[in-house]
């Protein structure tokens, strides 16, 4: 969801400015907001893995003082999108084929448990929501509107783990969830794995109309392996 309230010019101007719902902006929000742009760029890789990101240029771009550029990439930090350092200032961490793996891996366990979750306890309402995105999905890759397909895309993967039942499970898919979304997205950029991946959500929906617990967790748990395999190759071919 897109935020509402308007990027202040200057730190300076937090105090006083305000949302178009006429509630204040807050530090926090501002600075919340430039890390959403810049995780954005890192997810679609318009920021690759060693680069830098220059405080300077970023809040002039986004007409924001260097302040709340400088908690952003805090935030960035935490999540394990960034590394900070003294010499070379911020830049947007990678990973190697190996650790790509290792995270899908987390990742495929993690979902596919959500998925069996929700299989079982799935109300119709769930799965209309569901149903809606996963329309829009395909009508994405018809045309091959990849930004929007990604779009689409992350936000099933989201629901899924969000009606699961499971807070424990949702908490801790989401600190790893940050560093792998940009990975879901370099193997779209396959098109024999975007076919593939596609056909796999189909599998899924199949066994959550049937309530089939069993068979959403094995097709979820085997989408995420084949996304990290992917990764994995992609990441290999690039270090060739």
């Amino acid at each position: 969801m897109k935020r509402s309230f308007v990027v202040p010019d200057d730190i300076s101007d937090f105090a006083g400015s305000t949302a178009p719902n006429g509630m204040p902006v807050s530090a926090t929000a501002v600075a919340e907001s430039v890390a959403d742009v810049i995780r954005e760029r890192i997810i679609k890789g318009d920021l690759a893995a060693g680069a830098r990101i220059v405080e300077r240029k970023l809040s002039a771009e986004l007409n924001v003082s260097r302040t709340p550029v400088r908690e952003a990439l805090k935030l960035l930090r935490a999540d394990g999108l960034v590394e900070i350092s003294r010499n070379c200032g911020a830049q947007v961490t990678g990973y190697t084929p190996a650790e790509a793996r290792q995270l899908f891996d987390v990742i495929a366990v993690m979902e596919s448990l959500a998925a069996e979750r929700l299989a079982q306890r799935i109300t119709p309402d769930e799965l209309d929501q569901i149903e809606d995105l996963h329309a829009a999905m395909l009508a994405y890759y018809k045309v091959g509107n990849v930004e929007d397909y990604f779009d689409a895309n992350s936000a099933i993967h989201d629901a899924i783990i969000d009606l699961c039942g499971n807070a424990a499970l949702k908490d801790a898919h989401k600190r790893v969830m940050l560093r792998t979304r940009r990975g879901r997205y370099l193997a779209i950029m396959s098109p024999v794995r975007w076919k593939q991946a596609v056909a796999e959500h189909e599998t899924l929906m199949d066994a959550l109309r049937l309530r089939d617990a069993s068979a959403a967790a094995a097709i979820w748990r085997q989408h995420l392996s084949h996304t990290g395999d992917t990764v994995a190759a992609v990441l290999s071919s690039d270090e060739t």
